[in-house]
């Protein structure tokens, strides 16, 4: 199972594959798997990873990592779609080259920020 996950690119590293079944965060239709459980073409692989659910069916079993484009032709991806990104101006960032912050200046990105500041 780590490995499938790892060679179709749904993970960066078998590492991650491996410590995220041992976590219970790879589901095999609809059960728990352990990093050494063998896929089949037709198996449904819930993953969560990176704060995002993945739902995937199996068309190909691969037992190398494969390029991006054949990796895609492994499964059938149905996920739902990523919550949109809130397109927002960063709050408190100041231009390269102005210096160190003032104390004022530090008050003040705080206060943008919401953050509280030192107690005392």
């Amino acid at each position: 199972m780590d490995s499938w996950i790892w060679s179709v690119r749904l993970t960066k590293t078998r590492s991650m594959a491996s410590s995220a079944c041992r976590a219970g965060h790879v589901r095999v239709n609809g059960e728990r798997v352990k990093p050494a459980q063998a896929v089949r073409p037709g198996d449904e692989v819930r993953l969560r990873h990176a704060g995002r659910d993945r739902i995937v069916v199996v068309s190909r079993v691969v037992r190398k990592r494969v390029g991006a484009a054949v990796a895609a032709e492994c499964f059938v991806d149905n996920s739902p779609p990523p919550p949109p990104r809130e397109h927002t101006v960063p709050i408190g960032l100041r231009d390269r080259g102005t210096g160190r912050p003032t104390k004022r200046d530090r008050r003040e990105m705080e206060r943008l920020r919401g953050t509280p500041g030192d107690i005392g």
